[in-house]
């Protein structure tokens, strides 16, 4: 089968969507398919208003429409809800192609936090945009009942996997500073939370690795943080296995893949009971979520990090592939 995903997601941005798709590419020939993206790379495009770092596709359904009958593909999985995914949606429509989509990302949230826009309208262009849809894959049950809540239809699950190779406990301690260290990767933008975090009374150290617009406010206003920038690969693995507790404040992810990765790296959670970290931490013992994220934090201190670790390695790439092509021969049988 020949899936083609269009996703406005895309390098050099670096966040669970991209990384996800990614992943789905390469584990597409153990499951009898071939992956071809439609992305920002083929058109140009300009920085999102108050969000620099994601690029907004200039294009038109027409254009997009020849580009998909182009490629000839059995399938189109439409990863976002950007220009190229509007496009993608009406060009499935003319042509009478099947097609799923994904939802990863809370937009009305994440838009209400930025101008005077009410969520239940972002919502309802949102259920709009899905209806069609033969499926809607997300990643956790919660989320999965709050959007049914919301009216959203044909939902199914699709769930993350962790790199276990890369993201693995190591003796060597690349930060030199006083510890416990109490760690938060991720975007460095509102939506995110994270004064939630820095403003916590904690011992020891508050790290943060990522980027974004955000970032010099809250590294002027949190001085005695430590931020790293964004790093990638093996330097952000040491940085994962030389903290103690990795803190996640987001009250608005709807999964967190960078939980799987410090899980994976034998660190426990701290984090508010949400959806995301309730999902992935379950009845484990991994993790400490409370509304009081201080009192979580000092708690996750005295979780085991080999239990971590062993609970880690049961997300897998592979399952997650599995869910998600298998969610696209469902939605061709129900078509």
């Amino acid at each position: 089968m020949r899936v083609m995903i269009v996703t406005d997601a895309w390098r050099p941005q670096v966040n669970g969507v991209v990384r996800s798709l990614e992943y789905m590419a390469e584990q597409a020939p153990a499951f009898g398919a071939e992956i071809v993206f439609l992305t920002p790379e083929r058109f140009r495009s300009f920085p999102m208003p108050t969000y620099p770092e994601i690029r907004l596709s200039l294009t038109r359904p027409d254009i997009v429409g020849r580009m998909i009958a182009q490629a000839q593909p059995d399938h189109v999985h439409i990863a976002t809800e950007g220009p190229l995914g509007f496009s993608a949606r009406l060009a499935c429509r003319q042509q009478g192609r099947v097609f799923t989509t994904s939802y990863h990302t809370r937009f009305p949230e994440y838009l209400s936090a930025r101008l005077p826009v009410p969520e239940r309208l972002s919502y309802g262009v949102l259920r709009w945009f899905h209806r069609e849809a033969k499926a809607m894959m997300v990643s956790t049950p919660s989320l999965e009942r709050e959007l049914s809540g919301r009216g959203f239809k044909n939902i199914v699950r699709w769930t993350r996997g962790v790199d276990t190779v890369l993201f693995r406990p190591r003796h060597e301690r690349v930060l030199d500073c006083k510890g416990p260290v109490f760690l938060y990767v991720g975007r460095v933008a509102v939506e995110k939370n994270l004064s939630a975090f820095l403003s916590l009374d904690l011992p020891g150290t508050k790290v943060i690795v990522g980027d974004g617009p955000a970032r010099q406010d809250l590294e002027r206003q949190y001085s005695e943080a430590r931020f790293l920038g964004a790093l990638t690969g093996d330097d952000l693995a040491r940085i994962y296995s030389s903290a103690n507790v990795f803190v996640f404040p987001s009250l608005t992810d709807t999964f967190g893949i960078v939980l799987l990765e410090a899980l994976a790296s034998g660190l426990p959670i701290a984090a508010f009971p949400v959806t995301g970290p309730v999902d992935v931490i379950g009845a484990s013992g991994c993790g400490v979520v409370d509304e009081d994220l201080r009192k979580a934090a000092l708690e996750a201190l005295e979780i085991p990090r080999d239990r971590c670790r062993a609970y880690g390695e049961t997300f897998t790439w592979r399952e997650s592939a599995r869910q998600f092509f298998s969610n696209i021969q469902a939605a061709h049988t129900r078509a």
